[in-house]
């Protein structure tokens, strides 16, 4: 009876040692957990949001910067045009000042008989209006006969009817000439215009093509500044997923502790029942002890097909179509842009298999990867599947999934020029040649 009595005293002592008090001071904890997991989902919707607002600015800036350039490219025609047409132009006035320069030699040629025609006009016309009628009686009246006054009046009258011809044929040439002159000067005049209206229409182009450039250079910026913010925001996503995972293995961990708890108080007070009940029986009579065993079952897991390495290879013997390193960028077509996992390529809806255990730390869509998921299997290691077909997600965030199981199914989603699955080994949140894993 002594050694019954000492065994319900350790067995109260441990009911007491795993009392209530205990187990409502890691519900507390786990309560905090909650509330910091969820002030976390908000951080991480406004990254996700900021993400999506940072890829839409992109792809607005290379809109413009594509419209922008063909705007340029108009300009730059319209500038070949204009060039073409300021040669022709000033192939004119080049002729024009030929024309110029003829007329203005004629017209000094003009202008050297005129003055030749003035002096003997103006010696005539003197001799005509001062002396003119003296002179023309004296002639009529040293006439010998009437058919010889005849003659000479004839003669006379020719010679002032000459002179007056020659006076208006002077007049009408000289007229002329300056008319002539001022229409090619006119002309001249105009092709000048021209010429300078060109010039100016030339500079407005040319200032118009500076715009444009500065407008190139500042969607150049808009993009670089958005793929900048879009990779910021993505890094924000990955910490934030890890610390989401952290907590989350934080909160198993209380949990598990809990239930440890539970279970050996369970345990405490179905051997202090059992006590007590043997007790009653020793004192009743002899019994003897039976003892029984329980069974279980492991799951198995259907490992999927892979190659030498810890991991399993997701789609299996798959063709790798790109493998980890730098490249040219498919979708952006950029040189030298590291590609920070490896392709594979299979249809539309292939099954995709963990590579190994572990803890979902992200299931939705994440930037170009379009649906993804991320796989946390402790020890700093991650494994990344992107471009997953819209629907195609198999888990959760949070879910504990084992090595083999189905995951997801491929899809194009996100950046992607057709189906197949990207797949990434990160170390440490840096990504690294999935290779070696698999």
């Amino acid at each position: 009876m002594k050694r019954i009595a000492a065994g319900m005293a350790v067995i109260l002592l441990a009911v007491t040692m795993f009392g209530p008090s205990d187990g409502y001071a890691k519900k507390t904890s786990v309560a905090e957990i909650d509330k910091q997991l969820k002030q976390l989902q908000q951080e991480v919707q406004a990254a996700k949001a900021a993400q999506e607002k940072a890829d839409s600015r992109n792809q607005e800036a290379k809109h413009y910067k594509n419209k922008t350039t063909l705007n340029l490219d108009y300009v730059l025609g319209q500038i070949a045009q204009v060039k073409g047409e300021m040669t022709t132009i000033s192939g004119k006035i080049a002729s024009t000042e030929k024309s110029l320069t003829v007329t203005a030699t004629e017209l000094d040629e003009a202008e050297a008989r005129v003055a030749s025609r003035e002096k003997l006009l103006e010696s005539r016309v003197r001799l005509m209006y001062t002396d003119g009628a003296v002179s023309y009686l004296d002639v009529l009246l040293s006439s010998t006969s009437f058919s010889d006054f005849l003659d000479r009046a004839d003669s006379l009258k020719m010679i002032v009817d000459q002179d007056q011809d020659l006076l208006v044929q002077h007049k009408l040439d000289k007229q002329t000439v300056i008319t002539k002159k001022q229409e090619l000067e006119g002309q001249y005049a105009t092709a000048k215009q021209l010429y300078t209206d060109l010039e100016a229409q030339r500079s407005m182009l040319k200032e118009k093509e500076a715009e444009k450039q500065e407008l190139i250079a500042y969607y150049d910026e808009e993009i670089q500044n958005s793929e900048v913010l879009s990779a910021e925001q993505d890094a924000k996503l990955v910490e934030l997923a890890s610390s989401r995972s952290a907590l989350e293995a934080q909160k198993d961990k209380i949990k598990a502790e809990e239930a440890a708890r539970r279970a050996a108080a369970a345990k405490a007070e179905a051997q202090r029942r059992a006590a007590l009940a043997a007790a009653k029986a020793a004192e009743k009579a002899k019994a003897s002890k039976s003892s029984g065993g329980d069974s279980s079952s492991v799951a198995s897991v259907e490992e999927y097909s892979g190659g030498d390495g810890p991991y399993l290879r997701p789609v299996g013997y798959a063709r790798i179509s790109s493998p980890f390193g730098y490249r040219t960028h498919p979708v952006t077509h950029e040189v030298g842009k590291l590609h920070t996992g490896m392709d594979f390529a299979v249809p539309q809806g292939t099954s995709i298999h963990a590579a190994d255990s572990g803890t979902v730390v992200l299931a939705q869509w994440y930037s170009g990867y379009g649906y993804c998921v991320i796989i946390d299997h402790g020890g700093g290691v991650w494994t990344l599947y992107g471009h997953i077909r819209e629907g195609g997600i198999k888990v959760s965030q949070g879910q504990r999934v084992e090595r083999g199981q189905k995951i997801a199914e491929s899809g194009s989603t996100g950046r992607s020029t057709g189906p197949h699955l990207h797949f990434e080994v990160r170390i440490n949140g840096k990504p690294v040649n999935p290779m070696p894993y698999l």
